[in-house]
């Protein structure tokens, strides 16, 4: 039987967003190994946080992550499970759900 593989920090980046682009911090972290020259995820934490826009959840807007056994959402302070189909279709839904909020609230002041 094979050993499983280590799991190592794939990818861990932050970007502060400037106010006229939306404002907030853009966070991702990804674990996982390579296997068979492929990149496995098992875990995920993908965040949009601005505290002028959230005041609750620690100022995360939107987010996607793995923790606690399940695939989830947050929004505003609510948590929903998701369907899962990979890594990659959970990533593009959280660039076009923050870009979607950020849209939203371009010159907006709360």
């Amino acid at each position: 039987m094979a050993k499983p593989s280590k799991e190592t920090l794939l990818e861990q980046e932050r970007f502060e967003l400037r106010p006229k682009s939306g404002g907030g911090l853009l966070s991702y972290e990804v674990w996982g190994y390579q296997e068979k020259g492929k990149t496995v995820v098992t875990r995920y934490n993908l965040a949009y946080i601005n505290h002028s826009i959230c005041h609750v959840d620690n100022g995360r807007v939107l987010g996607f992550d793995n923790a606690h056994d399940y695939h989830h959402r947050h929004y505003m302070g609510e948590v929903t499970a998701v369907a899962f189909t990979s890594y990659e279709a959970t990533l593009e839904k959280f660039q076009q759900e923050w870009l979607e909020i950020v849209k939203g609230t371009r010159g907006k002041k709360s």
